[in-house]
């Protein structure tokens, strides 16, 4: 059995509906013949009467009454299928994926994010919190669409990469340590301190940075204990392991009277890290552009509103 048109299965849907093929072909604007030759090749092709004719009028078989659920499924189905390809070629419908280092402190992603879900409910928005390293490697193998990282040592050629923000780098200490009253604190201060890291090979670019910061300073750091998440990271120096050298923002969220965070004594942009936001090189999907839009309103409105105060 060939393709049957959808022309054909509105045709015949709308007999069902009058049974009487005159008003039939007026609702469908044509003649009555070639709607009756369109029926007749209809029923050929599915090897089924459809309807009784006769003079008493035009009545559907018990074949054509089952016919009409199928028909009207089949047309159904398309007209999702449809609008659905629409939804996505527009960027209003399917799956995106997102990863960043520790995402509740930057409220300029998490803002979007919220404006993103509420704007567009049919996409399914996956989130993910994993470490630079990591993040570089599921962009390179298509599992996530958009990854906010710290710079890496290397950058992949395939990947597309823009500042998305710069952020001091302050020193956490125990809430006892000899140093924690101070306001602010020279790193040379800490050269026979104990240091407590994250692993290089989760993000090499970044654990490189604080190193040179140290050997900058006039020491190479003893580290002592590593860890993969941050929030571990300030537990560990909570419970006397050692100083750690961390991003502002991780020091603006995190409540731990037993850690004191102090600022560096400089004003050198070397005393500052930055995050990044990496893509696959190439043209972004409808659904990656129409949140890329929300992002960059929100961090124009975020600009605005730090040159005013």
């Amino acid at each position: 059995m060939g393709m049957i048109e959808t022309r054909v299965l509105k045709q015949f849907l709308v007999v069902a509906e009058e049974l009487n093929f005159h008003r039939a072909a007026l609702r469908l604007h044509m003649s009555q013949p070639p709607l009756s030759v369109a029926i007749r090749q209809l029923e050929e092709k599915l090897g089924l009467t459809l309807f009784i004719r006769d003079r008493g009028g035009v009545q559907l078989t018990p074949a054509g009454g089952s016919f009409v659920q199928t028909a009207d499924a089949m047309l159904q189905a398309l007209n999702d299928g449809i609008g659905q390809a629409r939804n996505i070629a527009g960027g209003k419908a399917g799956k995106l994926t997102l990863s960043s280092v520790s995402l509740a402190a930057y409220q300029t992603l998490l803002e979007p994010l919220r404006q993103f879900r509420q704007n567009y409910p049919q996409v399914e928005l996956v989130i993910k919190e994993m470490p630079s390293a990591l993040q570089i490697q599921a962009l390179q193998r298509g599992e996530t669409d958009l990854a906010f990282v710290r710079k890496p040592a290397l950058m992949p050629q395939e990947i597309a990469s823009a500042l998305f923000l710069t952020e001091e780098i302050q020193v956490a200490l125990p809430a006892q340590h000899r140093l924690a009253a101070e306001k602010t604190i020279d790193l040379g201060q800490l050269a026979q301190e104990d240091f407590v890291f994250t692993p290089e090979r989760l993000g090499d670019g970044y654990y490189h940075q604080l190193l040179g910061l140290c050997i900058q300073a006039g020491f190479y750091p003893k580290i002592v204990q590593e860890a993969a998440q941050l929030s571990t990271l300030i537990a560990l120096v909570s419970c006397g392991f050692g100083v750690a050298l961390v991003p502002e923002s991780l020091a603006g969220q995190t409540f731990n009277d037993r850690v004191r965070f102090l600022p560096l004594q400089t004003g050198s942009h070397s005393a500052c890290v930055e995050l990044f936001m990496l893509q696959r090189a190439g043209p972004a999907s409808p659904l990656l552009v129409n949140f890329l839009t929300l992002l960059n309103s929100e961090c124009i409105s975020t600009n605005n509103k730090d040159s005013r105060t």
